[in-house]
């Protein structure tokens, strides 16, 4: 069997991404994406669990419960959506729903319940991807650059995939030198978060309130002052670092709310765009995956921040932006299916290449 479903729920906390992907073909393809929104009770506990609380123990395993039913869903339905049953599908490689990231602690933490996954959807599971390459010394994260690079890699063209998730990542492919990624830095999250606060949405629809606001010049220097940003590769982040109470400890009171929203955007596209210039140098192309892609205020920022590079989605190869990660999943589900390294020591700092994953039968 040569089919596999791959899952995402990244740190935007939105919902999944489920793709079915089919590597019978040299070429990999895709034959169908779909995203499944979190009810809203799953988004709530998770964005509770991104802190200490009481009981948080029993809380995560029985959000890891829950979340594995929303994934056997999210499968089912696209299985059904496909014409396909169970039985023909070899894997789903499901990351899991991170809400602690702390590799120099040691550990990584994806919720989820991949044995129950795979006997709620009689098909094994491929998760826990992180904690190999931690064990030997690397970041866990980010794990997409391998997989960009056997798809986007061009050897006539330099190009950096840019990645806006609730976290910003970048992979450099560059004809002849070696791939290199990184997290650079707040991609949604921020913006998620604050008009969340104030409006009561989950998103910024097209950037629009961020247009309606102006740049806070002091708050944009201070937000661009953490030393991560300037810290050298290889690197990775998640909420721990960037969340709504480090940055109400950078606010001054009377400033608008949609005056910050439009800091938060410009803070996403210059610490994306000066990331590229520090560490991946110029680059012919810049191609645009996940959430952030579809917000129009914040590509037409980075268009202006990235020139002379072009900035597009992965859309216009081929990939739509909204799955490119589900997708990748299921690729290094496919690494670990067929006992091939999935991690890249030179983007995550590991010791050496790694099989990520454990597999759970079905």
């Amino acid at each position: 069997m040569s089919l596999v479903v791959g899952l995402m729920s990244g740190t935007s906390l939105d919902g999944i991404d489920a793709a079915l992907v089919d590597f019978s073909v040299t070429r990999f393809r895709t034959r169908l994406a779909r995203w499944t929104p979190f009810p809203p009770e799953i988004r709530s506990q998770a964005l509770a669990l991104q802190v200490a609380g009481e009981n948080e123990l029993h809380r995560s395993a029985i959000l890891a419960n829950q979340l594995a039913a929303c994934y056997a869903n999210a499968v089912k339905n696209l299985l059904a959506e496909a014409g396909l049953t169970a039985a023909q599908i070899a894997a789903i490689g499901c990351h899991g729903q991170t809400v602690r990231h702390q590799p120099a602690c040691g550990y990584s933490i994806q919720l989820n319940n991949p044995a129950l996954l795979a006997e709620l959807s009689g098909i094994p599971v491929v998760a826990d991807f992180r904690s190999r390459d931690i064990a030997a010394g690397g970041q866990g994260a980010p794990l997409v650059p391998a997989y960009h690079a056997a798809v986007f890699g061009d050897s006539d063209e330099h190009r950096v995939i840019v990645n806006i998730g609730g976290i910003a990542n970048l992979t450099n492919l560059q004809p002849g030198v070696p791939v290199s990624g990184f997290d650079c830095g707040p991609g949604n999250m921020l913006l998620d978060a604050w008009i969340e606060h104030h409006e009561g949405n989950t998103y910024d629809r097209d950037g629009r309130w961020a247009a309606s606001g102006k740049v806070l010049p002091e708050l944009l220097d201070a937000l661009l002052g953490l030393p991560f940003l300037s810290a050298p590769p290889p690197k990775s982040c998640g909420r721990d670092e960037f969340n709504l109470a480090w940055l109400e400890r950078h606010l001054r009171v009377g400033q608008k709310p949609e005056d910050v929203q439009a800091t938060l955007l410009e803070f996403t596209a210059v610490s994306i765009a000066e990331a590229v210039a520090r560490w991946c140098g110029k680059p012919r192309r810049l191609l645009v995956c996940g959430g952030g892609g579809r917000n129009l205020a914040l590509m037409d920022r980075l268009r202006s921040l990235a020139q002379p590079a072009v900035v597009e989605l992965t859309d216009a190869f081929g990939h739509p932006a909204d799955s490119v990660e589900a997708v990748a999943f299921a690729w290094l589900a496919w690494q670990t299916l067929g006992g091939r390294t999935g991690n890249l020591p030179e983007v995550t700092g590991a010791r050496h290449a790694s099989v990520l994953g454990a597999i759970y039968p079905r």
